[in-house]
């Protein structure tokens, strides 16, 4: 199981007592870019809820970047996050201190020390993602475009093992969603596994890569047509 980041067997994903996704058999592998698509309501937050310890996993086996969904203790969770680079639809940017200090504030909670390492780091993703001079903005100065890419960089700090993005470009313009794409697609090519939920279908066709979707309680890789 070495090459693989995550994978799921047999996995039913609940949202409290209602069932939402059953008998999910999913593998990732290191360096996978895989599209999660379905229509709103068919399971696609709670798939990542699951992965990122929001919602537990009862039912089959699971284990992401180490460790095992099933006995994944309260505890575990913020080490399992540290494995992690969580982008969100609405970037969750912490909107009273700067970019740095958004980042800051990270790598300080994920347990780093030394300041120059910490300054370093910081960067090195802002660099990646081609926002290295705006460190000192709010993110109410920042457009829609420039606030997902420092939430990208966010999601980089710890060099994640896996890059779960949840709806990363459901609010911005489709010309914006590509320069957004775009940064991911680098990030991928630079070894970095993503596994990003949209319902944008004009990205699928533009970057085609496997796509796994979440229809009628289920989860099922669909297959794409070349044009």
């Amino acid at each position: 199981m070495s090459n693989s980041v995550l994978q799921l067997q047999e996995a039913s994903i609940y949202q409290g007592n209602n069932l939402v996704l059953s008998n999910v058999n999913v593998e990732v592998n290191k360096g996978d870019f895989v599209y999660l698509i379905g229509k709103t309501g068919t399971g696609k937050s709670s798939f990542m809820k699951t992965l990122y310890g929001d919602l537990p996993l009862t039912e089959g086996e699971g284990h992401i970047v180490d460790f095992n969904l099933k006995t994944l203790k309260e505890k575990d969770i913020p080490f399992l996050r540290r494995k992690l680079g969580v982008v969100f639809q609405d970037f969750k940017l912490l909107i009273d201190r700067t970019v740095n200090d958004n980042l800051l504030f990270v790598l300080k909670a994920t347990g780093w020390k030394d300041k120059s390492e910490m300054n370093t780091r910081i960067e090195a993703v802002l660099s990646k993602v081609g926002m290295k001079s705006k460190g000192f903005k709010y993110p109410h100065e920042l457009s829609g475009g420039e606030q997902q890419r420092i939430a990208i960089a966010r999601a980089l700090l710890n060099d994640p093992e896996l890059i779960l993005a949840d709806e990363p470009t459901g609010n911005l313009d489709p010309q914006t969603s590509v320069e957004v794409m775009e940064v991911l697609q680098e990030i991928n090519k630079n070894g970095n596994t993503i596994l990003m939920a949209t319902h944008d279908y004009a990205l699928l066709l533009k970057y085609p890569s496997k796509t796994l979707k979440c229809d009628d309680n289920a989860v099922y890789e669909v297959v794409q047509r070349k044009s």
